[in-house]
C-alpha cells in the first residue's frame, strides 16, 4: 500500500484505522487463529474506548467527537476551572478594578465640581425647644441660643492649640480631611456600625456649620468635599477660631468664649493652658465630661483625656516639659442655671434631654451620645413630659414639710449637707409621674433624681430574695428557699459557701438566732441576706438586678453587694420595685410621654417590656414587703399614719454605711415612689459626708437619720396625699405577710397578741424566749422587762414576734437596711 492509499485509508477510517508500520505482516491478511486472538485482545480496549476499529466513516471530527466523550468522565472538573480562569484572568479583573476606579475619580470631580460651600445650616440657629406638663399645660421653653464669637486673636495661642493637639494633630499641615477616617465611617455608615472617630478640625467644623449631624453617605461625602474646598479657598486660623466658636461645649455653652464663662467665669482670652485642655477635652463628651455631674467614672476619663491633650503638646514642642510637670487638674466652678430652670424645672428639662439622646441613639437617628446631645441643643423639639401637675407639686410639698423646713444650717451646719431625691413611677405604664432633683436647680446642678453615686443599702434585699425565689435556690443544707426558710441571724456570722470570707455586722450588732427570712426582712437583718446572696449565688443575684432594671454590669459578684454597696439612683430604684409591683414584668421608668421634631421622628421609649421573673416570684416578694411596712423598720411612719386608711403598702428602708444615704422605697397596687436622702458636703469638691446629726433635737433620734425616717415620712405624705382610692394587691403567691396568717410555734410560751386587721407572717426564734414590747419612743434595754404588757392593737398588724435584744428605734431601727 502506498501513502496515497494509506491517507485515504486514514479518512476512511479514522485514526486509529491506519496501520502504525507498514511491514508486509501489518498488510497482510491474518491467519484464523491470529483473528481469534487479535479479536479477544481487542474487546476490552473497544469496550473502554467506546469506538471499534471497524466504524464506518467519521474522519477526524468523528475522532475529536469521541475523544471528548472520552474526557468527561475524568476531566470535567479541571475544564470547570478552566472556564472560570478564562473569564477572571489577571487582566479582566485588573482592568474592572482600575475601571471602577475611574468610575468614582470621575464621580469625586464631578461632586466636587457640582458642591458649593453652602450657607450655615439651620441647626446652626438654634431654636427653643418646648416642654409640656402631660395635661399639655406648658412647663418652659428654652432660652435664647448661648453663644458669643471672638475673634482668634483673643484666644491665647496656647489655648487654641489645646484643641489641635487633642482633635487633629496634623491640622495646620493635613489638606483638611482624613481619608483612612472617612472611608472607614463611610463603610460602618454603608454596614450600619455607626458612627466612628477619625474627622479632622476641618470636618467637625463643616458637620457642625455647613451640614447636619445625620449619618448618612450623602452627608458624608458632601463632608469630604466641603473640607477639601474650604482649606484651599480659607486659611487654617479661619477654619480653627470657626471650630472653636461653634463647638458644642455642655452646660447649653456654644462657643469658647460661652463655655470659659460657664465653666471658669472668665472670658476666653483668660483662659489658662490647663483650663483649655479641660474644654478641648469636653468636646469629645461633653455631658459625661461635666465635672458637676460626672459618675466617678466619667471623672477619670475626662482627667485622662485632660492628660493626653498636654501629652500631645509637650510632644507637639509646644508646651515645656517641665511646665507641663507642674500643672494640676483645673476643677470647673459649679454651673449656673438659665433662666426659667429655677425650682424643680431645671432637673425635670435635663432629665428629659438625656431620655431623648438616649432614644436617638437607640433608633438610629443619631450614632453617638455627642450627635445626639447636638440635635436635641439645635432645639425645634416639641416634648410632652409624663410628668403629672397635681403629683408634681404634691412631691415638693411633701419634701418640704417633711424635710427641708426643719432643716437650719446656721443652727447645724450639717443640715446643709443632706440632699433630697424623688421619683414617682406609675407601674402599669412606665410613666414618671412626679420627680424631685433637689432643692433648687439653680442653687444645686446635680439632680438627685438620677444620680448613681450613693448605696441603696438594704433596699436591694428584695433582689436578693427576688433571685432566690425566681431560681428556686436552696440553703447550704439543701432546702428551698421560702418566706419561711431558717436563717442564722447572729451579728458577725461568717457565710458559708463563698470563696471571698465575709461576716457582716447587723445593725447595733444585734444577734438575732434563728428567723424566718420574713423576719429578716422585716428587720433587715444583714448576717441574713449575705448568706441567701452565697446561697443563690451572686452571680445570679446580679443578673436579677440589672433584668429588674438596675445597672450592674461592671459590678464584682462578691457577698458585700448583699448589703446594697454599689451605687443606684431613687430612678433606678423606683424602676426596680415598678418591676414587682408589675407582677415581675419589666418596667422602665419612662419620662418623656411624646415628642415632636419637623426634621427627626422619634418613638418615645418603650416603658413595659418583657417578663423578667416569675410572677409567683415577684408577688412572693411583694407580699414580704408587706411586712416591713406592717411589722418591721417603716412601721412608725407608715403603718401608723394616720392618712393610710387601709392602703396596702410594700417597701423597704436602707440606711448606708457611715449614715451616707437613707432610702424609704415602697409600692401600693397603683403607684411607686423611691426617696433617698445623701450627704453631699456644702462645700467644694462635695465629697460625701454622713447625714448623722442633721436635725438633731426635732426627731429625737439622736441625729441618726434612717430609711424609716425623713424618707418614710416623705412617702406616706405624698403616696396617702395623692392617692385617691384604697386598693390591694392581686398576688398569685402563697408566702409572705400579706397572705399567711399570724400563727407561728414558738419554743416558749409567750404573750398572745390580739387579732389584726391584716394578718402577717410571725417567725419564731430559738436562741431566747420571747418578750413582749411595750409601746414606747425611747430605746429599750437589753434586758426583758419585769412587768411585759401587752402591745395595744393598731389599725395594722404587728407579728408579735419574739425576739432577744431588740432595739427599738421610733425612725427606723435598723442602720444597714
Amino acid at each position: 500500500m502506498g501513502r496515497a492509499e494509506e491517507r485515504r485509508a486514514r479518512q476512511r477510517g479514522g485514526r486509529r484505522a491506519a496501520p502504525k508500520n507498514r511491514s508486509s505482516r501489518a498488510a497482510a491478511p491474518p491467519s484464523r487463529n491470529e483473528s481469534v486472538a487479535t479479536a479477544e485482545s481487542a474487546a476490552p480496549a473497544d469496550t473502554a474506548t467506546g469506538a471499534t476499529e471497524s466504524s464506518a466513516g467519521g474522519g477526524r471530527a468523528a475522532a475529536r467527537r469521541s475523544a471528548k466523550k472520552g474526557a468527561k468522565g475524568g476531566q470535567g472538573a479541571k475544564g470547570g476551572k478552566g472556564r472560570i480562569r478564562r473569564l477572571f484572568t489577571w487582566k479582566k479583573v485588573l482592568g474592572t478594578f482600575l475601571g471602577l476606579c475611574l468610575l468614582v475619580i470621575g464621580a469625586f470631580i464631578v461632586l466636587y465640581m457640582t458642591t458649593p460651600i453652602p450657607a450655615a445650616n439651620a441647626e446652626a440657629k438654634l431654636q427653643s425647644n418646648i416642654y409640656k406638663y402631660s395635661d399639655g399645660t406648658l412647663l418652659t421653653r428654652d432660652g435664647e441660643l448661648n453663644r458669643e464669637n471672638v475673634d482668634l486673636a483673643e484666644i491665647p495661642k496656647a489655648v487654641q492649640r489645646t484643641f489641635v493637639a487633642a482633635e487633629n494633630k496634623s491640622f495646620y499641615s493635613d489638606s483638611g480631611v482624613d481619608l483612612r477616617g472617612t472611608a472607614r465611617g463611610l463603610l460602618n455608615t454603608l454596614m450600619g456600625k455607626g458612627a466612628q472617630g477619625g474627622s479632622t478640625i476641618t470636618q467637625q467644623y463643616v458637620k457642625n456649620y455647613y451640614l447636619t449631624q445625620e449619618q448618612t453617605v450623602t452627608r458624608k461625602l458632601k463632608e469630604l468635599v466641603i473640607s477639601l474646598k474650604l482649606d484651599r479657598e480659607e486659611s487654617k486660623d479661619y477654619i480653627l477660631a470657626g471650630y472653636l466658636n461653634t463647638s458644642y461645649y455642655g452646660r447649653g455653652a456654644y462657643g469658647i468664649q460661652a463655655a470659659a464663662q460657664a465653666y471658669y467665669r472668665v472670658d476666653a482670652e483668660k483662659l489658662d493652658v490647663a483650663q483649655g485642655a479641660y474644654l478641648a477635652a469636653l468636646l469629645q463628651a461633653p455631658s459625661q465630661y461635666d465635672w458637676a455631674v460626672a459618675s466617678e467614672t466619667g471623672k477619670t476619663l475626662v482627667q485622662r483625656r485632660w492628660n493626653y491633650v498636654l501629652n500631645n503638646m509637650v510632644e507637639e514642642g509646644w508646651l515645656d516639659k517641665a511646665e507641663r510637670q507642674t500643672m494640676t487638674f483645673p476643677v470647673p466652678k459649679q454651673p449656673k442655671a438659665a433662666p426659667g430652670q429655677e425650682g424643680q424645672v431645671g432637673y425635670l428639662v435635663n432629665a428629659a434631654n438625656s431620655e431623648l439622646e438616649r432614644q436617638l441613639v437607640a433608633q438610629g437617628v443619631a450614632q453617638s451620645g455627642k450627635e445626639a446631645e447636638a440635635m436635641v441643643n439645635a432645639g425645634g423639639w416639641n416634648i410632652t413630659l409624663n410628668i403629672d401637675k397635681k403629683k408634681q407639686k404634691a412631691l415638693e410639698a411633701s419634701v418640704k414639710e417633711q424635710l427641708t423646713s426643719k432643716l437650719d444650717k446656721k443652727k447645724r451646719p450639717v443640715d446643709g449637707d443632706v440632699q433630697a431625691g424623688a421619683v414617682s413611677v406609675d407601674p402599669k405604664t412606665g410613666a414618671v409621674v412626679a420627680m424631685y432633683g433637689g432643692v433648687n436647680y439653680v442653687e444645686h446642678y446635680l439632680n438627685n433624681a438620677t444620680r448613681t453615686d450613693y448605696q441603696p443599702a438594704s433596699t436591694f434585699k428584695p433582689v436578693i430574695l427576688a433571685a432566690a425565689l425566681d431560681q428556686g435556690a436552696k440553703t447550704q443544707d439543701g432546702e428551698k428557699i421560702t418566706a419561711n426558710t431558717i436563717y442564722d441571724g447572729t451579728s458577725k456570722r461568717p457565710v458559708v459557701g463563698s470563696d471571698i470570707g465575709f461576716a457582716p455586722e447587723n445593725e447595733d450588732d444585734v444577734d438575732y438566732g434563728d428567723v424566718t427570712v420574713q423576719t429578716a426582712m422585716n428587720k433587715s437583718i444583714n448576717s441574713v441576706f449575705a448568706q441567701m446572696g452565697v446561697d443563690v449565688g451572686m452571680d445570679e443575684v446580679l443578673k436579677t438586678g440589672s433584668d429588674l432594671g438596675m445597672d450592674t454590669k461592671d459590678l464584682k459578684a462578691v457577698p458585700a453587694q448583699t448589703l446594697g454597696t454599689m451605687g443606684a439612683s431613687p430612678l433606678q430604684m423606683a424602676g426596680v420595685y415598678a418591676t414587682l409591683d408589675n407582677h415581675g414584668k419589666k418596667v422602665t421608668p419612662t419620662l418623656i410621654k411624646s415628642v415632636e421634631n419637623s426634621a427627626h421622628a422619634v418613638k418615645p421609649q418603650e416603658a413595659i417590656g418583657e417578663q423578667v421573673i416569675s410572677r409567683e416570684a415577684a408577688d412572693s416578694v411583694t407580699s414580704v414587703l408587706t411586712g416591713v411596712v406592717d411589722d418591721g423598720t417603716a412601721k412608725k411612719s407608715v403603718r401608723d399614719n394616720p392618712e393610710r386608711r387601709g392602703q396596702k403598702v410594700a417597701g423597704k428602708t436602707g440606711t448606708s454605711d457611715d449614715n451616707k444615704s437613707a432610702w424609704f422605697t415602697a409600692y401600693t397596687p397603683d403607684l411607686v415612689t423611691s426617696v433617698g436622702l445623701f450627704g453631699e458636703s456644702a462645700k467644694p469638691p462635695h465629697p460625701q459626708v454622713s447625714l448623722t446629726g442633721a436635725t438633731t433635737g426635732l426627731t429625737g433620734d439622736d441625729g441618726r437619720v434612717n430609711g424609716g425616717g425623713f424618707p418614710a415620712q416623705i412617702w406616706a405624705d405624698y403616696t396617702f396625699g395623692v392617692s385617691t382610692k384604697v386598693s390591694k394587691f392581686d398576688l398569685e403567691t402563697t408566702q409572705g405577710a400579706a397572705v399567711q396568717p399570724s400563727v407561728t410555734p414558738s419554743p416558749s410560751p409567750s404573750v398572745t397578741e390580739e387579732p389584726s386587721e391584716e394578718p402577717s407572717t410571725q417567725a419564731p426564734t430559738t436562741s431566747a424566749p420571747p418578750k413582749t414590747e411595750t409601746p414606747t419612743e425611747e430605746p429599750t434595754t437589753q434586758e426583758p422587762s419585769e412587768e411585759p404588757t401587752t402591745q395595744e392593737p393598731t389599725e395594722s398588724p404587728t407579728t408579735g414576734e419574739p425576739t432577744t435584744e431588740e432595739p427599738e428605734n421610733p425612725l427606723d431601727p435598723q442602720l444597714s437596711q
